[in-house]
C-alpha cells in the first residue's frame, strides 16, 4: 500500500521544516509523497525561506502537494490590497499584530520594524497607524508599498493558486476542516480555511479520514474521524510529520515511528 506523508502548520519555522523533511527522507526516501496542510507563513521567523523551500521542491519535481491555509491568504491579501483584517478574526486585530504574525512575515523579507496600532471607534477594528523602523516611521500606505517591493511575485503566485483540498482513496487533507454533511465539491472555501465550530465537535465518519491543522494543540491528535497535525509550531513547539498507510497513522520522531491512535 502507498505511503503518504503529511506536515502540519509550519508558520515560518524553517528549521523545524528542515527537521521534518529529514525525518520523512529517512523513513520514505527522496521520492516520498508529502502533503503540506497550509499556514506556511506568520509568527515564525522565516516565512520567506519556508516558501522558497516549498517552491523549490515543486519546481524540481518532488511528489509534494500543497494546501492553502488561512494565514497564507491573510499574507497575500495584505501585500496585494493592503487588507489588514478578515471577518473571521473575531478579535478585530490587524494581520500585522504579533498575535497573527504578519510583522514577522514581513521581517523575513527585510521589512523590519515595530507596528503601532489604534482602535477605531467606528468599526472596533485595530488599525495600523505607523510602522517604526530604525530610520523612520512609515505610514500604512508606505508600509504596503515596501511589502510589495520586497515580496517576490512568484511567492505570491504560489500561495494564491494553491488548492483547498487534497484527497487519496482513504484520506482527505484540508487546512481547517469541513462540513460533515456536505460532499467536498459543495464545501465553502471559508470553512475549509477557518472552520472550528461545527467541525471539531462532529464525531461522524466522513467516509475518509480527515487530516487537518489550523487549531493548535500541544501535539498532534487522533479523534477517530479526523487527525489534527497542528502541534503548535507557530508557538515554538515541534513540527511533527506523520506517515499514513491507508487510514493507519504514525508520527515520525528521531527514534522512529510512533503509532497515533484515537484518543
Amino acid at each position: 500500500m502507498t505511503l503518504v506523508y503529511a506536515i502540519g502548520d509550519i508558520h515560518g519555522q524553517k528549521a523545524h521544516l528542515d527537521q521534518a523533511l529529514d525525518l520523512i527522507h529517512a523513513d520514505g526516501g527522496a521520492d516520498a509523497e508529502i502533503v503540506f496542510l497550509g499556514d506556511y507563513t506568520d509568527r515564525g521567523p522565516d516565512s520567506r525561506a519556508v516558501i522558497e523551500t516549498l517552491v523549490s521542491g515543486r519546481d524540481c519535481g518532488r511528489n509534494w502537494h500543497f494546501i492553502k491555509g488561512n494565514h497564507d491568504r491573510l499574507f497575500t491579501r495584505y501585500v496585494r490590497e493592503g487588507r489588514e483584517h478578515d471577518p473571521k478574526v473575531r478579535s478585530g486585530i490587524s494581520w500585522l499584530n504579533p498575535r497573527l504574525g504578519g510583522t514577522a512575515t514581513l521581517g523575513s523579507y527585510g521589512v523590519i520594524g515595530t507596528p503601532v496600532f489604534s482602535r477605531s471607534d467606528d468599526d472596533g477594528l485595530e488599525w495600523l497607524t505607523a510602522f517604526e523602523t530604525d530610520v523612520q516611521a512609515h505610514d500604512p500606505a508606505a508600509l504596503m508599498e515596501a511589502a510589495q517591493a520586497a515580496v517576490p511575485e512568484h511567492h505570491l503566485n504560489f500561495l494564491e493558486n494553491l488548492p483547498l483540498i487534497h484527497q487519496t482513496d482513504d484520506l482527505l487533507f484540508v487546512h481547517a476542516g469541513l462540513r460533515m454533511d456536505l460532499p467536498p465539491h459543495q464545501q465553502d472555501a471559508e470553512d475549509l480555511l477557518w472552520i472550528r465550530d461545527g467541525f471539531l465537535d462532529d464525531t461522524r465518519d466522513y467516509g475518509k479520514l480527515i487530516i487537518h491543522g489550523h487549531t493548535a494543540l500541544d501535539a498532534p491528535g487522533h479523534f477517530g474521524n479526523r487527525i489534527n497535525l497542528d502541534g503548535g509550531a507557530g508557538y515554538g513547539r515541534p513540527l511533527v510529520p506523520a506517515v499514513f498507510e491507508g487510514r493507519h497513522c504514525w508520527l515520525l520522531t528521531g527514534q522512529g515511528r510512533v503509532p497515533l491512535e484515537p484518543s
